[in-house]
């Protein structure tokens, strides 16, 4: 009877300290995992804010200085005062984002950094209103000698201090990520001494713990990359057509926007050619949408290559792609890159085992002759286009004759 007594306290005792095995195995792995996610969190949230701060401040601080340059090149006031609103609007962003990152919080390293930035910021937004009013006072010459002598230094020490902020929270990821590998490990060896101690039992808890901490570690891996691989196709579907991997609508817009900018200032000519695939309807009837994506596709890339490495070719939706020719000497350019990209079109296709006719309607429209700017310019190229395209053979003779 004492015999079985003392067996029952020593099973006790060894239940009770299996217990306590497990229970520290499962507080341990529960701060540790706690720890961990503190650690990426700060990574991924605090200083990646932080850095993302910074940067949006730095480059709202480069276009506020390349605006007061531009004001101070400018002759015409209507631009000078476009370039003086731009002037306002960056120095708000840099504000703003200057605000937001006080908000977050600093260290004292991080405070007395700030507070440099600060008098930096002040010396330049002095030495900036000082050359507005030079040009609000018609020294547009001393303006710009104060640009180059004093503002632009002391802006180029600004982003000098914000890039030193910016790598110190970069260092600082890579702390707080060297952490948390370390946890990581501390984590893995306690679980794997816990789970020998408290033999079958700890071990199999020990064992599923880290599973799941080695599912966990992969899906935030796995949810990283897909977002960073999300980013990038959302950045390449705003701007480009997702079939033939040219620029789409909102792209071309903005290259023919600058190119026009580009040729009024400077007195140079934009040649702009519409073209309208032909009978592309019919290839789509008779042999299917697949086989008209891969003319669509094949068009994209003859022209492509029928045109110089300096024009760009957009596809603006349907069978419809627009050719943006910069720095032309006049309409016989157009005309000659027209009748290229016909004999490009013109040439042998098969897709499939069906050989497929291309041919397309281009309307061609010369900046400024045609229109003042995009929109002017682009329908007079599409008018041009549905000319030759309704019949108006006297327009595809002219353009042929002119070669």
């Amino acid at each position: 009877m004492p015999g079985q007594r003392g067996y029952s306290l020593t099973t006790g005792a060894a239940f009770l300290a299996l217990i306590a095995l497990i229970c520290g195995l499962a507080l341990n792995g529960l701060l540790q995992l706690q720890t961990l996610g503190n650690q990426m969190e700060m990574v991924v949230e605090q200083h990646n804010r932080k850095i993302d701060l910074i940067t949006q401040t730095q480059a709202a601080a480069h276009i506020r200085t390349d605006a007061l340059f531009r004001m101070a090149l400018a002759e015409d006031p209507f631009e000078r005062d476009a370039h003086f609103l731009e002037f306002n609007r960056a120095g708000f962003l840099v504000g703003s984002g200057r605000n937001a990152l006080h908000r977050m919080g600093f260290t004292a390293a991080e405070q007395r950094s700030f507070d440099a930035q600060t008098q930096l910021v002040n010396d330049i937004a002095a030495v900036q209103e000082r050359v507005v009013d030079l040009l609000s006072a018609e020294r547009s010459a001393d303006a710009r000698q104060m640009l180059v002598m004093e503002a632009i230094p002391i802006q180029e020490a600004f982003n000098r201090q914000l890039a030193d902020m910016r790598n110190l929270y970069q260092q600082a990821n890579v702390v707080a990520q060297r952490q948390a590998e370390h946890t990581y490990r501390q984590t893995f060896l306690l679980t794997l001494a816990f789970g020998i101690a408290a033999i079958v039992l700890a071990l199999l808890i020990a064992w599923r713990t880290l599973r799941k901490i080695g599912q966990t570690s992969r899906q935030i891996s796995e949810q990283m990359v897909e977002l960073e691989r999300s980013r990038t196709a959302l950045r390449e579907e705003a701007t480009h057509d997702p079939l033939t991997g040219l620029a789409n609508r909102r792209l071309f817009y903005d290259r023919l926007q600058q190119a026009i900018r580009h040729a009024h200032r400077y007195g140079g000519k934009v040649g702009l050619l519409y073209v309208d695939l032909d009978r592309f309807k019919e290839i789509n009837d008779q042999h299917g949408h697949h086989v008209g994506d891969a003319v669509l596709t094949e068009v994209a890339k003859r022209l492509t290559s029928s045109i110089r490495d300096s024009d760009s070719v957009a596809r603006l939706g349907g069978d419809e792609f627009v050719v943006l020719l910069e720095e032309v000497q006049g309409r016989h350019d157009c005309l000659a890159a027209a009748h290229k990209i016909e004999l490009t079109l013109n040439a042998d296709t098969s897709f499939f085992g069906l050989d497929v006719d291309i041919a397309a309607s281009i309307g061609q429209a010369l900046y400024p002759d045609d229109g003042a700017d995009e929109d002017a310019l682009i329908r007079a190229a599409d008018a041009a286009m549905y000319r030759i395209k309704s019949g108006c053979e006297s327009e595809r003779q002219r353009s042929l004759s002119f070669q």
